[in-house]
């Protein structure tokens, strides 16, 4: 299955995505999308197909989206498309695409629902809780 994470190596909840979809057995492509960069089209596309509006993209959080006007209810989706273009840090993140779908994995336990196949159980996130309980079902919420 190929499969795409959208990574920040910053971030604990990538990181954690990009571990758990590796030791499912799986080689993703991971983009560093820091340093790529976005285009509006890719972020329209992974937006649509995430099912997501670039309000709930937006990553307001360790990022300028405040300093930047953009957390205010009236911003136009064009608007904010173009700032994440701008500030790559502004969205969310890790997007994940396979060919079960798009997802923002946020919590990390939502990549679950994309893989075919689950790392062994119990599995935990790097800061020892659970996403994987000892009977093999998803922890709710991590």
């Amino acid at each position: 299955m190929d499969i795409v994470i959208f990574h920040n190596p910053a971030c604990g909840t990538s990181r954690n995505v990009v571990r758990l979809v590796q030791d499912a057995g799986y080689s993703p492509t991971v983009v560093e999308y820091l340093q790529t960069g976005w285009t509006k089209p890719q972020l329209q596309a992974l937006f649509a197909a995430a099912d997501l509006t670039p309000r709930e993209a937006l990553r307001t959080s360790k990022s300028p989206a405040e300093d930047l006007g953009l957390t205010q209810p009236d911003v136009a989706d064009e608007t904010l498309l173009d700032a994440m273009v701008e500030h790559p840090i502004l969205v969310n993140r890790p997007i994940v695409a396979t060919r079960k779908g798009v997802r923002l994995c946020r919590p990390s336990g939502q990549v679950l629902a994309l893989l075919d196949d689950w790392p062994a159980a119990p599995y935990a996130k790097e800061d020892g809780s659970l996403i994987i309980d000892t009977d093999g079902q998803p922890v709710p919420g991590a």
